[in-house]
């Protein structure tokens, strides 16, 4: 089997691709700077150099290819929101439309719980409604390419996958550090919830996908089993004080971020290799 990989130097690929590349896979990726790849191409790893937006270099990317999965993304951290527009969005369509003219055959798509709001008064699914025009460009451009991609789907039977991930975290990746200044920012209470996943379990869920047949224009959630709280995540780090304001009130919506997480364990299996964030220190896998 070939596999293209995008995204592959980012926090999820660069961890991605060695376990994929220890399968044994033909694994190709298509990267900006070769030279960032150069840990991924000594261990296997083919490279052809452009982006998502050059229509010359997606043809060879993806000639040849059986599987695509498609991890590149610009994030809500980035102040570029045209560039996360054209990336999660524009960028994915011209892959797919690549991808159908080359003869793949499946096409993994890494989505964001992010699309999710907040009123859903329970754990979010699958099937719930989401914003198109949420105000965050995150969210909305991922929406956007999701309903494209499940479009193509409906239209040519297009095998489309598409994972809808919790905050990702472990494997020495500095996510957590990076996004407790945030939270201030947004203004999060203390006592909301971050519905986390560990590296190994992402893997874990894209090896399903990969593999498991008849889940063609399915979208799946995958998180851990334990949502930790915020207050919890800033106290390991000891930036309670500088992180949350003294005089919160009540906590509102305690389903927020929160994913219902039942119909990837039903149709694939699934079980959380790292349970909680808690295993996840206690083992040493953060």
């Amino acid at each position: 089997m070939k596999i293209l990989v995008t995204g592959a130097t980012g926090k999820i690929g660069s961890r991605y691709v060695p376990r994929i590349l220890a399968k044994g896979y033909d694994v190709r990726i298509l990267v900006r700077d070769a030279a960032k790849a150069s840990a991924l191409v000594q261990l296997g790893a083919g490279v052809v150099v452009g982006d998502l937006y050059g229509k010359d270099s997606l043809p060879p990317a993806v000639e040849g290819i059986d599987v695509v999965i498609h991890l590149a993304a610009l994030f809500r951290t980035f102040t570029d929101n045209e560039g996360i527009i054209k990336t999660n969005h524009a960028g994915t369509v011209a892959l797919a439309n690549a991808s159908i003219a080359a003869g793949v055959k499946r096409f993994i798509f890494v989505s964001t719980g992010n699309v999710y709001g907040s009123g859903y008064r329970r754990p979010s699914k699958e099937d719930d409604l989401v914003n198109i025009n949420d105000p965050r460009p995150y969210s909305s451009s991922k929406i956007a390419a999701e309903q494209e991609l499940i479009s193509l789907y409906k239209s040519i039977g297009f095998d489309v996958r598409i994972l809808r991930s919790g905050f990702v975290y472990g494997d020495r990746d500095p996510h957590i550090e990076e996004i407790i200044p945030f939270l201030k920012k947004m203004k999060r209470h203390s006592g909301s919830r971050m519905h986390m996943v560990h590296h190994l379990d992402v893997a874990q869920a894209l090896n399903l996908l990969l593999h498991t047949d008849g889940l063609n224009g399915e979208i799946f959630n995958v998180a851990d089993d334990s949502p930790i709280s915020l207050y919890e995540l800033a106290d390991l780090f000891g930036l309670v004080t500088d992180t949350f304001d003294p005089a919160e009130g009540a906590l509102i919506n305690p389903f927020e971020g929160i994913m219902d997480i039942s119909k990837l364990r039903k149709k694939t299996g699934f079980r959380p290799l790292v349970p909680s964030y808690y295993l996840a220190r206690e083992l040493d896998i953060l």
